[in-house]
């Protein structure tokens, strides 16, 4: 099985999330790992979703899928050396006085911040590729997790070309006017 991440450009309408993923459990493809946000736009959002498939026949199939959902704007199969992909970590370890430099020695190798400290524990946010977070994760485990949450991938592609840009102007969905067409409606 290969991992694909898939960059997905929505309209912000209730339950398009739903009808995604139920796309997902249809095709019976287990989802690693789905963020979503709001885009520059406010009203388009994008998903991200990280998924293992069989062959790329199967990504195919599921692609063209999605880009058949009536809220769906733009599909991309972001690479990863064609693309930036970052998770999120926040993590409280236990920290005690005695331990509490060795933790932070820990932290600073990773370039993760202090965002929180307790007479026992120190939370702790980190950004990054998965791999590296995992490797923080393992230096700390020493110490005891006391408490993690983690974000799914977001990812962007490299360079000036805009996933945003090419699904609003070649879709043009209902609700994303250009200024010259306001003024032309209003009018």
């Amino acid at each position: 099985m290969s991992q694909h991440t898939l960059s997905v450009l929505v309209e912000n309408t209730p339950g398009i999330l739903a009808r995604i993923a139920a796309l997902f459990s249809r095709r019976g493809f287990n989802i690693d790992s789905l963020a979503v946000g709001t885009t520059e736009h406010p009203d388009l959002s994008r998903v991200t979703i990280v998924v293992r498939v069989d062959d790329q026949l199967s990504l195919e199939q599921v692609t063209k899928q999605l880009n058949k959902l009536v809220n769906v704007l733009k599909v991309a199969e972001l690479e990863a050396a064609g693309a930036v992909q970052r998770e999120l970590v926040l993590v409280k370890v236990r920290a005690d006085n005695t331990i509490r430099s060795q933790v932070l020695e820990i932290a600073e190798l990773f370039r993760a911040r202090t965002v929180d400290v307790a007479p026992d524990a120190v939370t702790l946010e980190a950004t990054g590729a998965g791999d590296k977070l995992d490797a923080m994760l393992r230096m700390l485990a020493q110490f005891g997790i006391k408490e993690l949450v983690q974000s799914g991938v977001i990812a962007i592609g490299r360079g000036s070309r805009s996933l945003t840009e090419r699904g609003v102007r070649e879709t043009r969905p209902v609700g994303i006017t250009s200024a010259a067409t306001r003024t032309a409606q209003s009018a």
